[in-house]
């Protein structure tokens, strides 16, 4: 079968977050296992439009190009992916016509073109201290044991790579809510079962309790559907749902 030659390429730009948004058509080069990266990398080598206009280089966000560092999510066709494993043969159709479509993630304050500012996601980790507390540069010495059993509820929860997908598609996730997401969820359990981590167990639960928190999850579970890195999104919020609760008739009775 004759391979396309180009492969024709839709993308929503904005200059800056108060300029109108305008969409941009190009035909790209085709090459067998592209994806999205190096599609925006050769339209960046040579950034004409589909009518020979000159335009500048889309922006957008990539760092390890591998499916780790969590920033190159946007809306691909429609859906929440990572753009550094999205391929291009399985976007464009059988046949290889179909129109590629690029759009920012919309959730998310624009900064420019494909690239937004998630730090929406970095403050909710810091309300509920998803963090270690461990302070000191001397030697601590070996940390406390885990079991097989916990260490296997943790590992999955430690392959979040912060790319808000989950998000991004939540129908709860809104400037109405205050919804913190799965994300910052599933970083609560991961954190609270960590034997070190545990010392903060009730100032995350009670963080979660409150405005923004797991009260608001519908469990649409379109989080666990939509996770580049398939962690059990359901399962942690439907973990920390029962413990925010635990902790709530507790903190009740010690009044």
């Amino acid at each position: 079968m004759q391979m396309p030659s180009t492969i024709k390429v839709e993308i929503k730009r904005q200059a800056n977050p108060n300029a109108p948004a305008t969409t941009e058509k190009f035909e790209v080069p085709y090459r067998p296992g592209m994806n999205i990266t190096s599609l925006l990398g050769e339209i960046a080598l040579n950034p004409v439009d589909v009518t020979g206009k000159p335009t500048t280089p889309v922006t957008y966000d990539s760092n390890c190009l591998e499916e780790i560092c969590g920033s190159c999510a946007m809306l691909i066709n429609g859906k929440a992916m990572m753009a550094c494993s999205a391929l291009v043969d399985k976007l464009t159709g059988p046949n290889k016509d179909q129109t590629i479509t690029l759009a920012p993630l919309s959730k998310f304050p624009i900064v420019r073109d494909l690239s937004v500012d998630r730090s929406v996601l970095f403050e909710n980790l810091k309300t509920v201290k998803a963090w270690v507390p461990i302070d000191g540069t001397y030697d601590l010495g070996s940390g406390p044991r885990q079991f097989p059993q916990v260490q296997e509820q943790r590992y999955p929860l430690s392959n979040c790579i912060s790319c808000c997908c989950c998000m991004e598609v939540c129908p709860q996730f809104n400037d109405v809510t205050n919804f913190v997401g799965a994300a910052t969820i599933a970083q609560t359990k991961l954190f609270n079962l960590d034997p070190a981590g545990a010392v903060l167990k009730e100032d995350r639960l009670r963080a979660l309790a409150g405005d923004g928190g797991i009260g608001e999850c519908s469990f649409a579970q379109n989080c666990v559907m939509t996770c580049p890195k398939g962690l059990p999104l359901t399962e942690a919020i439907s973990d920390m749902g029962r413990d925010v609760f635990v902790q709530k008739v507790k903190d009740l009775f010690a009044r």
